[in-house]
């Protein structure tokens, strides 16, 4: 098939992630190697996996076998909750590198402020040690409300390159979204689709222009974000649903149809709050 050719997002540290990849989250390790390597051949380029996942070696793997230079590939990991500190960033970095089988990765996250823990900002200041390091070529942030960027600006010298939020029609987070845009932060989606967790694939915003452009309601909903500016990375284990998440640059929604979209707003949040998460 002919791939099309990704849109790729400038970040504020000078690298570029491609807009469109792949999410793992919750892909059993035992399937991880098949499905990656499946996504690569349908044409993803960039993988978004952590440690908590479970499956940063079947990501690594995939990588390898597929030949695909390393260079043409970006990765994300995410250093979980329980390692947040100096010395603990460094050791569960070493130990993703290592599960990874690279000897970089391109983004590394820290996967949620864990506010009661009050680490993140001793945690961000090791991340700055990791890019000045070039082990990873940009840090970012995952979960973060305008309060821990706001803290992260104001005592560290790096703004994080993305902040990975849950973001979809019925919770577009237009603070955290806003404050991010006015600092340079590329925002990246995650649960694109609202997990299934909210009808937006029945809903007539969606379906109407589905089938005036004659693709499927999810299709619609992942060119909505793509036209927004949000990284996104929708996950599927099956290969059809896959190739049509990939297939979304063939078409474009109109004003229209993206304003009755992002009407949809409702803070309909499916995961835990991020301040919540400890």
């Amino acid at each position: 098939m002919t791939q099309p050719q990704v849109p790729r997002i400038r970040l504020n540290d000078g690298h570029s992630i491609p807009q469109l990849g792949f999410g793992v989250f919750k892909v059993d390790p035992k399937q991880t190697e098949r499905i990656v390597t499946e996504a690569l051949e349908i044409g993803y380029r960039h993988f978004d996996t952590a440690r908590i996942y479970g499956n940063e070696a079947g990501v690594g793997r995939a990588i390898a076998a597929s030949g695909i230079p390393r260079e043409e590939l970006f990765v994300t990991t995410k250093l979980w909750n329980d390692d947040q500190g100096t010395q603990s960033v460094f050791d569960a970095f070493d130990a993703s590198l290592e599960r990874l089988g690279l000897e970089y990765v391109d983004l590394y996250l820290i996967h949620w402020p864990t506010p009661a823990k009050d680490r993140y900002v001793e945690t961000w200041r090791a991340f700055e040690q990791l890019r000045e390091s070039r082990r990873t070529r940009s840090i970012g942030v995952s979960n973060f409300l305008v309060p821990h960027l706001e803290r992260l600006l104001a005592e560290t010298d790096t703004a994080p390159a993305v902040d990975q939020i849950e973001l979809h029609p019925y919770h577009q987070q237009p603070d955290t979204a806003a404050f991010a845009e006015e600092h340079g932060i590329a925002i990246e989606a995650w649960g694109p689709l609202g997990q299934g967790k909210y009808p937006l694939l029945e809903l007539p915003q969606v379906t109407d222009a589905a089938t005036a452009h004659d693709v499927t309601p999810a299709q619609v909903v992942i060119r909505w974000h793509l036209q927004r500016g949000h990284i996104v990375f929708p996950k599927s284990k099956r290969l059809e649903r896959m190739a049509e998440n990939f297939d979304v640059f063939g078409f474009e929604l109109g004003d229209a149809e993206m304003d009755a979209i992002t009407a949809l707003e409702r803070e309909g949040r499916v995961s835990a709050h991020p301040e919540e998460v400890n």
